[in-house]
């Protein structure tokens, strides 16, 4: 892929969108590309996370468990960010990703956005500001789920001492 090409697929991802045209062309410079043919791993699910992969051609699909046990999470295509978290720290891939069709992809390393990040701290101190803002909403999200989750527990006991009172009374 040219160079242009990749500026113009980096612009597309949410994660980069605070980039100037010059960061991302020095960022898509650094960067690597990475070909895999349809039907190949992109990467394991459990895989150590070096950081992350950008699809400029093709599509990808997310998955776990293996045979009849896989679950499909989603299948993407052109600008998606795969790893944003590994960008950002050390970790493992929580999914395996499949190329559904050849694939090609831009691979940003972990060491390269850091040295990004030190070089133009305009970009750690937006990326830091929109990370907060997705760790509230995510907060926020899980504070319903749990709420939901006590209600349901509550309907589960109320259910339980209602049977054991039945059971005695027979």
């Amino acid at each position: 892929m040219s160079l242009a090409n990749d500026i113009s697929v980096l612009k597309r991802v949410p994660m980069l969108s605070t980039f100037s045209e010059d960061q991302l062309r020095l960022l898509a410079f650094s960067a690597e590309s990475m070909s895999v043919p349809k039907g190949r791993n992109v990467f394991e699910e459990g895989e150590r996370a070096e950081g992350g992969l950008v699809i400029s051609e093709g599509s990808v699909r997310l998955e776990t468990g293996m045979g009849d046990h896989a679950v499909q999470h989603g299948t993407f295509g052109k600008g998606t960010l795969l790893g944003e978290s590994a960008l950002l720290a050390e970790g493992f891939r929580p999914v395996r990703a499949v190329a559904v069709e050849d694939t090609t992809l831009i691979r940003i390393r972990r060491a390269l956005f850091a040295r990004m990040l030190n070089e133009f701290p305009e970009i750690a101190v937006e990326l830091l500001r929109t990370r907060a803002a997705k760790f509230t909403e995510t907060t926020e999200a899980l504070q319903r789920v749990a709420t939901r989750l006590d209600y349901v527990e509550r309907l589960d006991t109320a259910r339980r001492e209602e049977n054991a009172k039945r059971r005695k009374s027979d």
